[in-house]
């Protein structure tokens, strides 16, 4: 498979790359809602401007209202996100969300879907129970309670979950916390009784939430998918957002990278633009490297997940070790050659690094996956 974009996908990026630079950019959406102290910590505004354009269904099947696209569509978008730094439930939502109820009953679908694709609802993902991402561990527990659940603990950073229609949780049904099998995934709705949010501002300004669920009464229709058998739907909701995730560095890094070179060929330091100094440009081409080889990385695995491949988890991983170490040097060199206003609210590349620490440890960093690659290597 040709590592480049075909004529529908580079049409899209296009259209994609014109709307977020205008619509999405850091001055009318992040900073913004920054600024007035937004509590949901996007704009469903412009999350509606998403849907008219087809962006929020389009990993939904055509069967059920969407577009029926695939990874390598929704990582055009994804990197555009990143590059603008736009708040927006895209990946929670139109990524893991859609993903996750692509197993869903009829019922199910019928109840969420449609909102989601006209830019109504928003979905939140409840996984992790800790400070770091460790998906092996499940302790939250759904016990049978007449024809449904009763749903009991905690999740940790649910990004937009207070502001979600419906939060989709991994909980256990069935063995020890540290097993493989015994999980099911829920789709438990706002306004269930017992749910409590404690709402956090991330270090780039997105909300999350500690969700506590408290005895929460499910009926049977709650269940996505099977129960106890959860595991591999739960898989390929996190092969899906990790990918998403490392979409997004990648256009994190190329944002970063971008204003770090204009601001290399504007700054003068002894009568000189400081983007002649030979260092700085030995610096500026290792960098770019870095980043070109992130992003040939992360469509490889965008096309092997479309493709339905067993490498597809190996790939997955590697693509989010590689954006994540790319992103980082990104964001680092940039403020670093900024000299001390990059570390200033007025100028930008301070925020890609907020985002970049936010990604960085959203569904694992790039240590986790080095250490996933090892494993699914044979090491």
């Amino acid at each position: 498979m040709p590592l480049y974009l075909n004529e529908d996908q580079a049409m899209l990026a296009d259209t994609v790359t014109g709307f977020l630079a205008d619509e999405g950019s850091i001055k009318k959406q992040l900073r913004h809602f920054r600024d007035i102290n937004c509590q949901d910590g996007f704009g469903h505004a412009l999350w509606k401007q998403f849907a008219e354009m087809g962006l929020t269904g389009m990993l939904a099947a055509e069967a059920d209202g969407g577009l029926g696209m695939g990874h390598v569509e929704a990582g055009v978008v994804l990197k555009e996100i990143g590059r603008n730094l736009t708040p927006s439930p895209f990946l929670t939502t139109s990524v893991m969300g859609v993903t996750a109820l692509s197993e869903a009953s009829a019922d199910l679908k019928g109840r969420y879907l449609p909102g989601v694709i006209a830019g109504d609802a928003v979905l939140a993902i409840a996984i992790d129970e800790g400070a770091k991402h460790r998906p092996e561990r499940i302790a939250a527990r759904a016990e049978r309670s007449g024809n449904g659940f009763r749903l009991s603990g905690k999740k940790d950073f649910v990004v937009q979950g207070a502001s979600a229609d419906a939060i989709i949780v991994a909980a256990r049904t069935s063995g020890s916390d540290s097993d493989a099998d015994g999980i099911t995934l829920f789709a438990v709705p706002k306004d269930a009784a017992g749910v409590g949010h404690n709402s956090v501002r991330l270090v780039d300004s997105a909300m999350a939430s500690h969700v506590t669920f408290d005895n929460v009464e499910l009926d049977g229709s709650a269940v996505i998918g099977e129960v106890d058998g959860g595991r591999a739907l739960l898989n390929k909701v996190l092969s899906a957002g990790r990918l998403g995730a490392a979409a997004e560095q990648t256009g994190v890094a190329s944002g970063a990278f971008d204003i770090t070179t204009n601001y290399l060929k504007t700054r003068k330091q002894f009568g000189q633009l400081i983007g002649e100094f030979q260092a700085l440009q030995h610096r500026a081409a290792h960098l770019y490297s870095e980043i070109e080889i992130a992003d040939a990385t992360v469509m490889k695995a965008q096309q092997l997940l479309d493709a339905g491949s067993e490498k597809a988890e190996l790939m997955v991983a590697v693509a989010k070790a590689k954006a994540g170490k790319a992103s980082s040097l990104a964001v680092r060199e940039g403020v670093q050659m900024h000299g001390g206003v990059g570390m200033t609210d007025e100028f930008d590349i301070g925020l890609y690094m907020k985002r970049d620490r936010a990604l960085a440890e959203f569904l694992g960093d790039q240590y986790y996956h080095a250490q996933k690659v090892a494993e699914l290597s044979g090491y």
